[in-house]
């Protein structure tokens, strides 16, 4: 069974000293030996979002890590929609701006979203799945997740910090909309980018201009990355229906893509529930909390710390949809929906 350690934070709690806490007193707890080169998972928060946790929040497990002279940098993915955090170099603008100046910041699937490992996983949705580079390649990472609602997901935890938050611009183009890019030859100015950035060789020729073979096509999302005439197209009916009317089946996919986040590492998971929204930080206006702050969650389960999280909310009457994907997660060897929970004590 997973241990699940929690520490309350209330109005008045000191929350980075006591994240700081948490995780130390885990680290002790679990014998966890710590990476020298370690990324923190985190969201930056839209622009116009208020309600994303803060910089300040991780301040102390900053302060902490480089104690132990770990060598530790922010890290996210680029989104498939458009707007500031749709590319790297607007992506760390706003991030700065948000106040994460106190380290470096890598944006793990490259420039433009292009940069992408395919992780085999053979699971009902994904033979492989698309996940950024740089987050694919480290053999730890600290997952620290804002515990939220979430339009599609139901609740935005730890599982989708790593499925969303994990996977390149393929990978998540693939769990929401479920197609694959087509090049609109209005748009197409033939300039090859599109040919030479794809692996599989499915952008052929198509008179003057360029098509893309679906045969050959695995839908990583590399060419509508590196589009710069915005040619390529991932939007369609079928791909909205996808997304609006098949919640089940995203939720699946956003699964399995957690799984290939989590699959051989060594990953340690914090859940803040503070700031509770029923939308996400990736929505760009600010949002009413529908709960007070509960505390901070830490487990190296990452579906029994979502569990956890779940069920303590549920307690104080407060409910999220979508708990079926824990049930999925635990039935493909994910983690463990049973957990003992630890509690610290209120800094």
């Amino acid at each position: 069974m997973a241990k699940v350690y929690f520490i309350p934070c209330g109005a008045l709690c000191d929350a980075p000293e006591a994240a700081k806490k948490l995780l130390e007193y885990v680290v002790g707890c679990e014998n966890i030996e710590l990476e020298k080169e370690l990324p923190l998972k985190v969201h930056f928060g839209e622009k116009g979002n208020t309600t994303y946790l803060p910089a300040v929040t991780y301040s102390k497990i900053v302060e902490y890590l480089k104690s132990q002279d770990i060598n530790c940098s922010y890290y996210e993915t680029s989104v498939l929609y458009g707007g500031e955090r749709f590319k790297a170099e607007k992506h760390i603008a706003l991030a700065r701006k948000h106040g994460f100046d106190d380290l470096d910041i890598v944006i793990a699937d490259g420039a433009a979203g292009e940069d992408a490992v395919q992780v085999d996983m053979q699971l009902k949705h994904f033979a492989s799945c698309s996940v950024a580079r740089r987050l694919a390649e480290a053999k730890q990472v600290l997952v620290m997740s804002h515990f939220k609602g979430h339009m599609l997901a139901g609740f935005g935890g730890a599982i989708k910090q790593l499925g969303m938050g994990f996977a390149a611009k393929g990978g998540k183009m693939a769990m929401h909309l479920g197609v694959k890019p087509r090049i609109m030859s209005l748009f197409c100015r033939a300039c090859g980018a599109c040919v030479r950035r794809c692996n599989e060789n499915a952008i052929l020729p198509n008179g003057k201009k360029f098509k893309i073979d679906h045969d050959k096509c695995i839908g990583c999302g590399a060419c509508f990355s590196i589009c710069r005439h915005h040619a390529v197209s991932v939007w369609s009916l079928a791909g909205f229906a996808n997304a609006l009317f098949k919640g089940k089946f995203f939720r699946e996919k956003l699964v399995e893509y957690a799984f290939a986040g989590h699959k051989n590492k060594r990953n340690i998971y914090m859940n803040f529930a503070l700031n509770i929204t029923r939308g996400c930080d990736c929505e760009p206006h600010p949002m009413r909390k529908i709960s007070r702050d509960i505390g901070i969650f830490c487990s190296t389960d990452p579906v029994a710390v979502d569990r956890a999280c779940i069920d303590m909310l549920k307690a104080k009457k407060v409910k999220f949809k979508g708990t079926e994907q824990l049930d999925y997660a635990e039935s493909i060897g994910m983690g463990s929906n049973k957990y003992e929970l630890v509690t610290l004590e209120q800094i």
